[in-house]
C-alpha cells in the first residue's frame, strides 16, 4: 500500500500555482506603461521618472499620470484625472486612492512617487 505524502503537491496543483504565478507577474508587468516616462513599479507603489520638454506620460496603478509643467521646485502633474501641485519636501497629496510625492527634480527629468492608500 503506497501512502501519499500530504505535502507533496500534486502535478495539477503544482500546475495550478505555477500559472497563478505567471498570471500575477504579466499583470503586475502589463500594469505599467510609459510614453516619455520610466516606470519603477511594485504590488502598491510606481515612482515615475518624467522627461521635461516632451509629453511625458505613464499608465500605473491603474491610472494614467501626466506631467504638466515645472518651473522651479514646484511641479503640476495631473494624476487620476486631477492636477496637482508639487514641492519637494511637501507631505503626500492624496488623490482618488493614492498618495503623491515630488522626489526630485531637474533640468531634464522630474520623479514622482504614486502609491496606494493603504485605507484604500
Amino acid at each position: 500500500m503506497t501512502k501519499r505524502s500530504a505535502t507533496t503537491p500534486t502535478p495539477l496543483r503544482r500546475t495550478a500555482g505555477l500559472l497563478a504565478g505567471l498570471t500575477l507577474g504579466v499583470a503586475v508587468l502589463a500594469g505599467c506603461s510609459s510614453d516619455g516616462a520610466d516606470t519603477d513599479c511594485g504590488l502598491d507603489a510606481c515612482t515615475v521618472t518624467f522627461d521635461r520638454g516632451v509629453d511625458a506620460r505613464a499608465s500605473i496603478l491603474g491610472v494614467e499620470a501626466k506631467l504638466i509643467g515645472a518651473q522651479g521646485d514646484q511641479v503640476t502633474v495631473e494624476v487620476a484625472g486631477e492636477q496637482l501641485s508639487l514641492t519637494i519636501g511637501q507631505q503626500a497629496t492624496e488623490v482618488g486612492g493614492f498618495a503623491v510625492t515630488l522626489d526630485s527634480v531637474t533640468d531634464q527629468q522630474v520623479q514622482i512617487r504614486v502609491s496606494r492608500n493603504a485605507g484604500s
